[in-house]
């Protein structure tokens, strides 16, 4: 029953997310709302939006370790799992001014929120900061990406991965209610599911978070950078990973942290955290120096993946196993 709640959930987080965005673009498209700010914010949050609600609940539900597990190991799975599979297929595009300042940032970002969680523990103020450090960043890009034609480009092409959703009222209404109905339904049943598992075998809840739930939360960025290969945009692929990182750590972890307050387990601190530092660094030579991001990067990055998941459940994490 565990594995069906799990199954379940990840399908109507999946559908329901996807619902939600393609709704709220179109809701937005029929308000005269600019492509720019449709990308940069409801193309943004609605694909953090599993993420968001699964955090918030776990939280809600007495469980802040698989929150926290969920931001850090999304953000893992979507450089090394949702880069690495589909490169093996074609090699990604790596050019565009704004990957090179959007990977600082989330290389930032993600020194900081390991800062603020070294002792043990990420507060309502500190999660404040962070989500006002999210609204700079999408100031800043909107403005940069209004005096980069590339940019601005890049953007349009992101968001074409969200076009065609439901044109009439009464189909966007049903569009973004369902899509939110069924986020919040899903986050439920993966939420208990996950923590039923997690006990079953003994390990903890972050554990789980960081694996099972992670990669759960991360099938909508997966099937985005799918999609955006098989329309030629490589570039997007790399560009909607780096953005939902960003929106993990700011968005997620800050709403979240406003919420109640996130225990960070030490464990953490010393293994998954670095992990999630280092893939940003080892993404760096692709964007700046524009090394080719085809299949030996993918298996390389798909192969760390593997090894990560199953060193949580080997007990090399530190984490109870």
């Amino acid at each position: 029953m565990d594995y069906l709640l799990v199954a379940v959930g990840l399908l109507l987080l999946f559908f329901g997310g996807d619902f939600l965005v393609r709704g709220s673009v179109a809701l937005a498209h029929r308000l005269g709302i600019s492509t720019l700010i449709i990308a940069l914010t409801v193309v943004a949050f609605g694909t953090s939006a599993p993420e968001l609600i699964v955090s918030v609940g776990a939280a809600l539900k007495g469980v802040p370790e698989l929150a926290i597990g969920n931001i850090v190991g999304s953000n893992i799975a979507n450089i090394l799992l949702v880069l690495g599979l589909p490169a093996i297929i074609a090699p990604l595009g790596t050019s565009g001014k704004s990957a090179g300042r959007d990977l600082a940032l989330v290389f930032g970002a993600s020194l900081l929120i390991a800062i603020l969680s070294w002792n043990n523990v990420i507060g309502w103020w500190e999660g404040l900061v962070m989500v006002i450090l999210l609204i700079l960043f999408l100031g800043s890009a909107y403005f940069l990406a209004r005096r980069d034609a590339a940019t601005a480009k890049l953007y349009e092409e992101e968001l074409e991965e969200f076009e065609g959703g439901p044109q009439k009222k009464a189909f966007i209404a049903a569009a973004i209610i369902g899509g939110l109905l069924a986020l919040f339904a899903g986050s439920t049943m993966l939420v208990e599911g996950a923590v039923s598992i997690a006990r079953e075998f003994g390990v903890s809840e972050a554990v789980i978070g960081l694996t099972l739930v992670a990669f759960g939360t991360s099938l909508p960025e997966l099937v985005t950078s799918f999609v955006a290969l098989i329309r030629k945009h490589g570039d997007v692929a790399i560009g909607n990973v780096l953005g939902s990182n960003m929106f993990n750590l700011l968005g997620v972890g800050g709403v979240t942290a406003m919420v109640t307050p996130i225990p960070v387990p030490e464990a953490m601190l010393f293994f998954d955290f670095p992990i999630m530092i280092l893939a940003v660094l080892v993404l760096a030579p692709f964007v700046f120096w524009h090394l080719r991001f085809g299949r030996v990067a993918g298996v390389v990055f798909t192969t760390a993946y593997v090894l990560y998941v199953w060193s949580q459940f080997a007990g090399f994490s530190g984490m109870p196993a």
